[in-house]
């Protein structure tokens, strides 16, 4: 019998400019060797006794050099889950996106970890128009017509399931 799948809850967020643009990252798709790069929304792993919102504000802290109340981020926009393996190792996330309207912000990666670092190749700020020509995956899936609806001004009521991002062979 197979050990069961590690739990691993994460907290994105999905920043939007004044021009309807979204940021992502370009990082290493650690557990897929083809296409090795995707581009992710900022976030990360939720630490124990942290909510959703604190790991967020967080997140942006320590990626981005962005400081925000968790309150600021309001609720919930997106949900995603899925399974991924990697060196042998089986994951379960489950991401929650949160949306952030920002202006002026300028990326400062000096509170980033070296793990963050060595897979983190560049920034950019996307339209959703422009998600379904990326080169590489954009995770998650289901991005651009979220944004469009955040861009218009429609916050759901209740969170939009984006489906998982990796194929049905690469989940454990």
């Amino acid at each position: 019998m197979s050990e069961p799948p590690a739990v691993r809850e994460t907290a994105r967020v999905l920043l939007i400019d004044a021009a309807g643009r979204t940021l992502l990252y370009r990082g290493r798709l650690l557990q897929v060797e083809d296409p090795p790069y995707a581009w992710f929304t900022p976030g990360g792993g939720v630490d124990p006794g942290e909510s959703p919102r604190q790991a967020a504000a967080r997140e942006l802290k320590e990626e981005l050099g962005h400081a925000v109340t968790p309150e600021a981020l309001g609720e919930v926009v997106a949900t995603s889950e899925g399974g991924w393996s990697l060196g042998g190792r089986r994951f379960f996330s489950r991401d929650v996106y949160f949306a952030l309207r920002v202006d002026g912000l300028e990326v400062d990666t000096s509170g980033m970890d070296a793990e963050e670092r060595a897979v983190t190749d560049r920034f950019q700020w996307w339209t959703a128009a422009e998600l379904p020509s990326a080169d590489e995956p954009v995770v998650p899936r289901g991005l651009g017509p979220l944004l469009e609806r955040l861009v218009a001004g429609d916050r759901p009521v209740e969170p939009v399931i984006l489906p998982w991002h990796l194929p049905d062979g690469q989940e454990p």
